[in-house]
């Protein structure tokens, strides 16, 4: 082997600004684990942005106001956490969908806040129609959520 072949070598996956992160607070690293078909958890929203990458199985990523996303293992994910409602992660497939996040948490808010069915109902409005776009096909973009 040549030595060019035993350098280490990054591959840029996904990018953003910084605008979204909080002044304070902490980061957090978690692996999301979701059984075989299976719709993920309820409606929710994150204090900061998420950002995360696919590992292996398939999800339905939606948030408020994008398409629906198909994620497979490789792609990437992106939420800017505050306002905006976190539809669904859920798993269409026959298998587990595994996938690490990182989260920018604000002090003493909840990394994660479920929403509540009125609120849902008043903001139904900008949510979008569908259908699920398979992000692999889409032509290249940074993530998931991107507006």
């Amino acid at each position: 082997m040549s030595s060019a072949e035993l350098e280490t070598q990054i591959k840029v996956l996904d990018e953003h600004d910084m605008s979204e992160l909080p002044s304070a607070g902490h980061m957090m690293t978690a692996v999301v684990e979701i059984p075989p078909n299976n719709p993920g958890s309820r409606p929710h929203r994150h204090s900061g942005p998420v950002y995360g990458y696919m590992l292996e199985g398939e999800m339905i990523f939606e948030l408020e106001g994008d398409a629906p996303v198909l994620i497979r293992q490789g792609d990437t994910i992106w939420e800017p956490g505050g306002d905006r409602i976190h539809y669904q992660a859920a798993n269409p497939g026959d298998v587990w969908a595994r996938f690490v996040v990182v989260m920018a948490c604000k002090p003493d808010e909840p990394m994660l806040t479920y929403v509540e069915p009125e609120e849902l109902e008043a903001r139904k409005h900008l949510r979008h129609p569908g259908p699920v776009v398979d992000q692999q096909a889409k032509p290249q973009q940074s993530g998931a959520g991107d507006r």
